[in-house]
Order: structure tokens, then sequence, then C-alpha cells
């Protein structure tokens, strides 16, 4: 190819040349996987740490979900993979943890409040205080990337589509799976009993005002 360009046209240098083999796609996909998996895995710490073992656990498998359906988008549309795209999950991750922890915040909340009510209900009633709050940042966020994919170039295009998909599923992860995985793992209420020492009276699930003991 380099005699060629020089023989037919005048003025031509190779100025640089560069080879990319099999070991660097190893390295990507090694240090890929390794930074999804520290970043899943500290933030089962935080979760578990800030709420109880049930609310890190939903997390972590609402996260796990989210990434795989990223790869699996890239498999099925063959998108090319690379770094940017690894840090288009990395950013998925921090946004639909971010979700979940808006909600699970709701569900603590109204477990301390409404310590009568079914867990299942108090769930429902959480998402749905959350909902609004929710749907307008995916939109909000959903438009800045449609148009970043649009008009900001073929560069870009992989990083923008991984993150359009990555906001649809956290989304949906975030009201549709980590809150579910909550009823699953049995979650009680009186977890949070003791986080509330100087509180006296509360409410029962059907908002009256109701004495309870001191702990």
């Amino acid at each position: 190819m380099e005699n060629a360009l020089q023989t037919n046209i005048e003025g031509v240098s190779i100025r640089s040349t560069s080879f990319i083999g099999p070991k660097v796609s190893s390295e990507l996909a090694r240090d890929g996987i390794l930074a999804v998996s520290l970043s899943v895995a500290a933030v089962l710490v935080y979760i578990w740490f800030r709420f109880e073992w049930q609310f890190g656990l939903g997390a972590v498998i609402a996260l796990v979900h989210d990434v795989l359906l990223t790869v699996g988008f890239f498999s099925i549309t063959q998108l090319d993979f690379n770094l940017s795209i690894i840090a288009a999950i990395l950013t998925i991750v921090g946004y639909s943890l971010n979700d979940t922890v808006v909600v699970y915040d709701r569900v603590r909340e109204n477990m301390r409040k409404y310590r009568k009510m079914p867990l299942p209900e108090l769930i429902d009633r959480s998402i749905n205080d959350t909902l609004s709050r929710t749907v307008m940042t995916s939109l909000t966020t959903l438009i800045a990337l449609f148009a970043l994919y649009f008009f900001g170039g073929p560069v870009i295009q992989g990083f923008t589509a991984a993150m359009i998909w990555g906001i649809v599923i956290g989304t949906y992860s975030s009201i549709f799976i980590a809150s579910p995985v909550l009823i699953l793992l049995h979650l009680r209420s009186t977890a949070f009993i003791g986080d509330e020492k100087d509180q006296d009276s509360d409410q029962d699930g059907d908002g009256n005002l109701t004495k309870v003991p001191a702990p």
C-alpha cells in the first residue's frame, strides 16, 4: 500500500504507522470487566452500610441487569465496543444507582412512617412518590443524549447510543427490579426502628397517628 501510494501520488510521505493486535483487545476486555466489577462491589458495600443488606443486594442485582443488557445491546447491534463504551457503562451504573437510591430512600422513610403497612403496598407507594422525579430526570437526560447522537458526529455515536439505552434500562430497573427484590428478600420494617429512638409517635398504614412505645 505504501509503495502504491508513493508511486501513483506525488508528494506522499508516510509519517507513522501503527498496529492494533489481539493483545489490546484482551487488555480492553480485562480492564473493562475489572472496572465494572469493582464499581458494582463498591456499590454493594456502600448501600449495605447506608441501608440494609437487602437494599445492597437489590441494587447490585439491578446494576448487573443494566450492564448485561447494555452489553447484549452491542452484541445484537454489532456496534463498535471500545473504551468509550466502557466509560458509558460506568456512567450508566452511576445513573442507575442514583435512581435506585432515590427510590430506596423513600422506601426507608415510608417504612418508618407506616410500620403496619404491608411491604408490597409500601413499595408501590414509594415508587409512586418518586415516579414523577424519575420520569422527568430520564426524559431531560434523553433529550440531551438524542441531540448528541444525531448532531455530535460519528465519533461519539457509540457512546451516546450506549447512554440512551442505559438510561431507559436504568430507569426501568430501579422501578421494576430493584424495588420488588426487597419483597423477595423479606425486608422487614423493624430494621429501621432503632434509627428513631427519640420518636414516640407514628402513623399507621391508614395515615392515623398512633402511639409507638419507645425502644
